[in-house]
């Protein structure tokens, strides 16, 4: 499993930057969200030593798309809308319950977003 968080990463950033279209496997999508947190917590660390925030807020512009794009073929993969993602916008519960969803498991076979990527 060496280095296979930062492919799955690159994945994301590098071939499916702005792609909301299909299904994205649980790997995938925490995959994503463990590199973009480790990068949030050094850019941050740096960004403190520096004193200044903007290190984090183009950290944040620079992966915000392919952020969503997970996030929503990630909603996909369960068979929801990718609409789904917008519940974290009601505090806590609605982030909680985003949480919960995300690790939930593939829809088995196809669904009208695609063939199961597990497959």
């Amino acid at each position: 499993m060496d280095n296979d968080f930062i492919k799955w990463f690159l994945i994301c950033v590098r071939d499916k930057y702005a792609d909301f279209k299909g299904r994205a496997r649980r790997r995938e999508f925490w995959m994503y969200t463990l590199v973009y947190i480790i990068l949030a917590i050094i850019i941050g660390f740096i960004g403190g030593i520096i004193g200044t925030s903007l290190l984090s807020i183009i950290l944040w512009l620079a992966l915000l798309c392919p952020g969503m794009a997970v996030g929503v073929r990630r909603m996909h993969d369960i068979g929801k809308s990718g609409k789904w993602i917008l519940i974290a916008l009601i505090p806590i519960i609605g982030a909680l319950y985003l949480l919960y969803l995300a690790t939930l498991d593939s829809q088995p076979g196809a669904n009208k977003w695609g063939e199961n990527p597990k497959n």
